[in-house]
């Protein structure tokens, strides 16, 4: 089985295979409780969304949303979960893929603890491109100091560090419905991009 979690090949055997240990089958409770602050129509993009439960959630209340995925495989879980909104889902690399216009929300769910830490970097700096100013990457971030992963943890500052100074922390809770891989260790935070 692939072992680097940066290939798509890492998660099209995993999906293939069924071997999600961080497919949690639910959206989660943290983010109902974001989507009032939202305006109908905002732009959300969900990076490495896997079976995109929360993809289905927000188009069904009226979010103009892109969950995407380099995987195949992953990419069919999540159609499956968004029949009605087939324009929702995309193959795409997040790195690579020009998405036009900036996002007024990047969703955060399980997506940089699956990368590489030697890929932080790179993830930091294509997230301060696609956030418009004043807009939000928001959702789920795993702290741990285990030196193996996927899931890699972070520590929160250097968590802080990798996000400055394109973007300010605003708000953070501990989350209490993780799955167990995720359990005692992940926290709703929301980071502000800053203006240019």
């Amino acid at each position: 089985m692939a072992q680097d979690s940066s290939k798509p090949d890492f998660w099209e055997t995993r999906y293939r295979d069924h071997i999600m240990p961080w497919d949690a089958g639910a959206v989660p409770r943290s983010l109902p409780a974001f989507l009032p602050r939202l305006r109908t129509g905002t732009r959300i993009l969900i990076p490495g969304c896997g079976s995109a439960y929360e993809a289905n959630f927000l188009a069904e209340n009226g979010m103009d949303v892109l969950a995407i995925d380099f995987s195949p495989a992953a990419v069919a879980a999540a159609r499956k979960q968004v029949p009605r909104f087939p324009q929702a889902v995309r193959e795409a690399d997040f790195f690579e893929f020009d998405f036009g216009m900036p996002y007024e929300v990047v969703y955060e769910r399980a997506f940089l603890c699956a990368l590489p830490p030697k890929m932080w970097p790179a993830y930091a700096t294509r997230m301060a491109k696609l956030i418009a100013s004043d807009g939000l990457l928001a959702g789920f971030f795993f702290f741990d100091d285990a030196p193996r992963g996927p899931p890699f943890g972070i520590n929160e500052q250097a968590l802080l560090d990798l996000l400055s100074p394109a973007f300010v922390l605003e708000a953070r809770h501990a989350v209490t419905d993780s799955i167990a891989v995720f359990q005692g260790k992940e926290h709703w935070m929301e980071f502000r991009r800053v203006p240019e």
